[in-house]
């Protein structure tokens, strides 16, 4: 891990510095947290074969390195050091997407299948919308939604560079979806961004608790929403690049709590994570929040992430 420019001169909210701190080990999350990510990509199989886009890196240099929990995912590092995954041939003609490690769990444990009417609630810029469908061979219906106009641009573009043609994007407020049944939900929540230091040190600047506590109405709030939009025997995945219990293991908490049906499920993936958080500053959450996946920076060397799995009964 290389170490950010200036890293020891990078300064922390006492109060964020504190909190944390009873959340983790302190010293080991801010080492890791000004470190930079290591380069990602998936390879997009709408257009071309995983073996092929690997041959065809591997002549300009290109070193593949398979992220274990997504078939498609690869950490890239050049012969050369160069970094510009971005600039090649393959990224500009959508044979591949430059994605978080991190980021491509959502659709993972979505499972969203070729036929099925799925709706990504929160989709800009759409590396996870590509991703689903992807998953879903370009079959059925995906509705993959945001809220503002400005963030519709970059969505489009980006599906249409991935050749995505099963695709329907909409632009509404997430809490406006009503009397529709989708058979998957992806809910990957607007939030504090406390687990993506790495490449935002602008999280830092803008942290504070009430932040926090604004953004955890909203994300109960699309959670509440997609459950009563979602099938009998339907799929929500809920998930943030946020640390923060009032975002992730609260809000999961407030679904279950005032839904008899909503179960959360066990999530198989092969990496490594910490435990949930069952209390925090007074809140008792639910047991079954031990089945959510936590993952700090420290574990696998990529962003913070929380992600949770729930079945309609």
């Amino acid at each position: 891990m290389e170490e950010m420019k200036d890293a020891q001169e990078i300064k922390f909210k006492d109060r964020f510095v504190n909190r944390y701190s009873k959340l983790t080990d302190w010293d080991t999350f801010r080492k890791v947290s000004l470190t930079y990510l290591r380069r990602s990509v998936r390879i997009n199989t709408l257009k071309k074969s995983v073996e092929e886009v690997k041959e065809s890196l591997a002549k300009k240099g290109w070193i593949l390195t398979p992220i274990p929990w997504c078939k498609e995912g690869f950490w890239v590092e050049h012969v050369e050091g160069r970094r510009d995954i971005g600039n090649t041939d393959e990224h500009c003609l959508g044979y591949i997407y430059v994605q978080e490690a991190a980021s491509m769990i959502p659709p993972v444990v979505l499972g969203a299948k070729p036929g099925e009417m799925v709706l990504d609630m929160c989709a800009a810029p759409g590396s996870k919308s590509s991703q689903i469908a992807q998953n879903m061979n370009n079959e059925g219906v995906l509705v993959s939604n945001d809220f503002q106009g400005i963030r519709l641009a970059p969505l489009g573009i980006n599906m249409q560079r991935s050749g995505v043609r099963n695709v329907v994007v909409t632009l509404m407020q997430g809490q406006w979806f009503k009397d529709l049944e989708f058979d998957r939900v992806l809910v990957d929540a607007p939030c504090s961004g406390t687990g993506t230091i790495r490449k935002s040190l602008k999280t830092l600047r803008i942290w504070n608790e009430t932040m926090v506590k604004r953004l955890s109405g909203t994300q109960k709030h699309l959670l509440d929403t997609a459950f009563n939009n979602l099938k009998k025997g339907g799929t929500i995945v809920y998930s943030t690049c946020s640390l923060e219990p009032e975002e992730d293991e609260g809000v999961v908490d407030f679904l279950i709590t005032k839904y008899d049906n909503a179960k959360i499920e066990e999530i198989d993936l092969d990496i490594k994570r910490s435990p949930a958080v069952t209390s925090f500053d007074g809140k008792e959450y639910s047991p079954e929040v031990k089945k959510c996946l936590r993952i700090w920076p420290q574990d696998n060397d990529t962003e913070g992430f929380f992600v949770c799995k729930i079945r309609k009964l």
